[in-house]
């Protein structure tokens, strides 16, 4: 499951404007397009922490728009975001009892604000009928 939602970068007169598709109340903008692509990473990963702090469904990114650059947050709310997805309408007790820990430490793993370990999301893929794949970019 990939986690880079699509964004419009529009050059302006004093830099590049970004908006995100699936996430009109997400934008932000930057003098050169370098750090405009750089901000637009931080305030995707701010707004997704915020929906997820407030429970709020979010929209799965769409995929295939040409002339889009898809952008992905920090790894902490990747795998927040990953978490949610894969449990789906699995209670959270369940999730914990198959992997075999406390119903607080899986609830964390939904937390953009916790740094869960690579051990504790192998259990949870595994615990969620998936696997880890990491990669570098």
């Amino acid at each position: 499951m990939d986690i880079r939602y699509p964004a419009t970068i529009e050059q302006q007169d004093t830099g590049f404007f970004v908006q995100f598709v699936d996430l009109p109340d997400t934008f932000t903008e930057g003098s050169t397009l370098e750090e405009a692509l750089f901000n637009a990473a931080e305030v995707l990963s701010a707004m997704l922490d915020w929906h997820l702090d407030h429970g709020h469904l979010l929209p799965d990114p769409s995929i295939g728009l040409k002339s889009a650059h898809y952008i992905a947050p920090d790894a902490k709310t990747q795998a927040a975001l990953l978490v949610r997805r894969a449990r789906g309408s699995r209670p959270l007790s369940e999730v914990a009892r198959a992997m075999q820990t406390s119903w607080p430490a899986a609830q964390r793993l939904e937390d953009p604000s916790h740094s869960p370990s690579l051990k504790q999301l192998e259990r949870a893929a595994a615990a969620l009928g998936k696997r880890l794949v990491l990669s570098f970019e």
